[in-house]
């Protein structure tokens, strides 16, 4: 049976205060719970300061992204290595703002997913479509070939420990987010996509879902089979509505 996995992805936001004070009240809120793997990703100038404020607790510390380079001259670059070396475990890599205003390929992003597991950390693969493409009917098309660039170059044994977020371009940050069904309906084929090379790496790849995930509607999505908790964005900002979607994991998972 797979953990499922909830993680606060912070992107642009965080000073020395509200580290702290964000973790100390996730800490608080979160001391209970079990049955659900909880991770949070501040900005990668915060993530030493995170390290600590988490020590001995049962948060991980996650990053936002990574360079495909382990050292050298590569200004401005963060390696898998540094990420490894200031606590992080998970790693996001793909997200659709770094393919969007980075221009991230499939394929650019498929070394990420490789040097992160080359340094014995947890890739969190981002994959999904935009408002365009969902609206043509190519979610399938989009997350298939997403899911390709990795396959193609590392197979499928590689998704055994690692993590895939789906997140539907047209509901990270609008308010808008897909029906538990057509979440699930997603998460299923992203699975039976890995199955068919491996079914072993498919049954047991955590599969999030993201975009719009607040404590209104994660219970209802977290009772899909295929959806293993979430990656969450402006709620994670929040300690009282990360929690409730964290608890609402786990309650899904007893159930």
């Amino acid at each position: 049976m797979r953990q499922p996995l909830v993680m606060g992805n912070w992107k642009l936001n965080g000073s020395h205060h509200m580290v702290n004070e964000l973790i100390l009240a996730l800490r608080n809120e979160l001391s209970e719970v079990a049955n659900c793997d909880v991770a949070i990703a501040p900005p990668t100038i915060y993530l030493d300061q995170a390290a600590h404020t988490l020590a001995g607790s049962r948060i991980a510390l996650g990053a936002q992204d990574v360079g495909i380079n382990a050292s050298g001259a590569f200004t401005g670059e963060t390696s898998a290595q540094m990420l490894k070396d200031v606590g992080a475990k998970y790693i996001i890599i793909g997200h659709s703002e770094r393919r969007t205003y980075h221009k991230e390929s499939d394929e650019f992003i498929a070394e990420k997913f490789a040097a992160v597991k080359e340094a014995g950390l947890i890739p969190v693969l981002c994959i999904g479509e935009t408002d365009a493409e969902n609206e043509a009917g190519k979610t399938q098309e989009v997350c298939a070939r997403q899911l390709d660039a990795v396959l193609k170059t590392m197979g499928a044994q590689v998704f055994k420990g690692a993590v895939i977020a789906y997140e539907p371009v047209w509901a990270i940050g609008t308010g808008k987010s897909a029906t538990p069904a057509q979440a699930q309906a997603v998460h299923k084929f992203i699975r039976d996509h890995i199955a068919k090379h491996n079914a072993e790496a498919a049954e047991e790849v955590i599969i999030q879902y993201g975009g719009s995930v607040n404590a209104a509607n994660a219970a209802e999505l977290f009772t899909q089979p295929d959806i293993d908790g979430a990656l969450v964005g402006g709620a994670s900002l929040k300690a009282d509505a990360f929690a409730v979607i964290v608890k609402a994991a786990a309650e899904a998972k007893k159930a």
